[in-house]
């Protein structure tokens, strides 16, 4: 395991292995059925050939030589003194078989599925909390992989772990009690073969394979990463001739990551090898011990045959075990980073049980913010009274957008106090706080869906007249009348059908609809020429009777339409 492994596995397998398991509490009922169902269906499967081998004892009984002992039982009496009997019995037993199989599967899988679901459920209520500041700056292509194919692996703990666990400890201890029925030191070999197979196998090649696994997840995220990055930025890869560059490290982290999957499946063969080898050596020490007990007349001939067949027969649970171990090592290390993720704690946390309160102006008195080191504002103070515009203008990295992230409360403040109508804004409700504000970014973030779609997330109820109100605010119904399909046109993914002042009215059509009485615009003409910039000052400046709004920018044309400007400087605000 490398230093990278040790630095970011914090669980041990049995700890992520008790934390998945309580999540199928509500399932138990269904579990239980499956381990029934796999108990017997093993059985079945096992005694398919310890019935043969009393066929072959019974047979021996009719042509031994006189002095020999077969030492068939009551029982192997009872079911070979009916050919018939016998065969349908063994016939019965195959296709119980093949029913309890598909049963056992069947639930198991039933829980899978619906545990996968529920997890996915859990991991985007559990996103939506840290967002946005826990997010911020994180690697979308990771979360890719964790939110997809690290939740899929899971798949196999809860189909193929919990119940064959279960399985191979209730069939074990059944062949181990019916092993001393045909003597002690078969029972001891049978226990010792299981518990070796079943147990030290599987944990010595899991701690191998643990660190692969590990790092192959790893991996994993960080080439989703890398080639999620590759696409957003193609046309510059294009235009600065990247291609061949970016095709090589795309190839040599595949490389890198095939290198590892192959060391891995290093150690699946050399498990598989030493698992047939260790079974190899158990049946025969089993059949070489029982012959040594028949010549000391210590066990009858029937024992030999029955005991060695059962033994041979009996690896099936066990063994499945000792090959899921290397592929766990992967399903552990995904439920490791799921984990991580749902242990995450918020940098701020919702109110649900505040106040409510009406818009009736906001304040930031003596703020102080840093993230992480940086410190952003110190001892900052803002009064922006209800009704009024208020600009704040300054260059890139002045505090602007800092600002407006505190009045959403995206983050909290590590001094002073931000408040709505004369409440802290860490007392007030958060759905009701963000309620009543309206917030345009620099960036618009277009969902792969139509205009009227994208428009009408601020206001998921909206009617079309409504979207298209907005979007005669927003100097954007022009340019959609033109489209072929209207509103009804797909924006193409990520907005890539779109110009940069496309989609950043598209933004401000999304809080002209929201309709909120408190609007913080974040650059909101940055991308738009002087014509349209003019029309949404216009438009803003028409829709500001009964609204608050604090308008960044670092244009001064921007400006003109405020009652108010605060500049903020590059010494970070203060």
């Amino acid at each position: 395991m490398n230093a990278r492994s040790e630095y970011k596995r914090r669980r041990a397998g049995i700890s992520i292995m008790a934390r998945l398991i309580v999540l199928v509490s509500d399932m138990i009922p269904v579990m239980l059925l499956a381990i029934a169902l796999g108990v017997v269906g093993f059985l079945c499967a096992i005694f398919i050939t310890v019935f043969a081998g009393y066929g072959l004892v019974y047979g021996a009984s009719l042509i031994a030589p006189e002095g020999i002992d077969v030492g068939l039982t009551w029982f192997g009496s009872l079911l070979t003194s009916d050919i018939v009997w016998f065969f349908g019995i063994v016939i019965g037993m195959a296709v119980a078989r093949g029913l309890l199989h598909y049963g056992e599967q069947y639930c198991n899988h039933y829980i899978a599925f619906k545990m996968l679901a529920i997890i996915r459920h859990k991991v985007f209520v559990k996103l939506r909390s840290l967002a946005p500041a826990k997010l911020e700056g994180r690697d979308k292509g990771d979360l890719i992989s964790l939110i997809t194919s690290d939740i899929e692996l899971l798949e196999v703990f809860y189909a193929h772990t919990i119940s064959p666990i279960a399985i191979a400890v209730l069939v074990s201890a059944f062949m181990v009690w019916f092993q001393f029925q045909q003597h002690q030191i078969a029972g001891f070999i049978a226990l010792a073969a299981y518990v070796v197979v079943g147990i030290f196998v599987p944990l010595w090649n899991g701690r191998r394979g643990a660190g692969f696994g590990l790092d192959i997840r790893n991996e994993m995220g960080d080439l989703n990463a890398f080639v999620l990055d590759s696409l957003y930025g193609l046309d510059e890869t294009i235009q600065y001739e990247g291609g061949r560059a970016r095709a090589r490290q795309i190839d040599e982290r595949s490389r890198s990551l095939g290198v590892l999957q192959g060391a891995l499946n290093v150690v699946q063969r050399s498990q598989v090898s030493l698992t047939d080898l260790l079974i190899q050596i158990f049946s025969w020490g089993m059949l070489f011990s029982m012959l040594v007990l028949f010549m000391r007349s210590e066990v009858a001939f029937g024992s030999v045959v029955v005991a060695t067949i059962a033994m041979m027969g009996s690896f099936g649970p066990v063994s499945a075990l000792s090959n899921l171990s290397t592929t766990l090592s992967g399903t552990l290390a995904a439920g490791d980073r799921v984990l991580d993720l749902m242990d995450e704690q918020p940098e701020v946390l919702d109110v649900e049980d505040g106040l409510c309160t009406s818009f009736g102006g906001a304040q930031l008195e003596s703020v102080d913010f840093a993230y992480d080191s940086e410190q952003i504002l110190s001892e900052y103070s803002l009064a922006i009274p209800k009704g009024k515009i208020i600009g704040l203008h300054g260059p890139s990295g002045s505090g602007k957008s800092t600002i407006l992230k505190l009045l959403m409360r995206f983050w909290d403040v590590d001094g002073g106090s931000v408040s709505v109508s004369g409440h802290d804004v860490r007392d007030v409700n958060t759905d009701g706080l963000r309620s009543m504000e309206s917030y345009v970014t620099q960036e618009t973030w277009l969902f792969h869906s139509s205009i009227a779609d994208n428009i009408s997330i601020g206001r998921p109820d909206s009617t079309r007249r409504q979207i298209t109100e907005a979007a005669r605010k927003a100097s954007l119904h022009e340019f959609v009348k033109n489209l072929p399909n209207g509103y009804d046109t797909l924006v193409g993914e990520l907005g890539d059908n779109l110009s940069g002042g496309e989609r950043q009215r598209i933004g401000l059509a999304r809080a002209f609809l929201h309709d909120a009485p408190f609007m913080l615009l974040d650059e909101p003409t940055s991308n738009l020429d002087s014509l349209n910039e003019a029309v949404i000052l216009k438009s803003l400046a028409e829709q500001a009777e009964g609204k608050t709004i604090v308008l960044v920018s670092h244009r001064a044309s921007t400006m003109s339409v405020v009652d108010e400007v605060h500049e903020l400087n590059t010494a970070r605000a203060s």
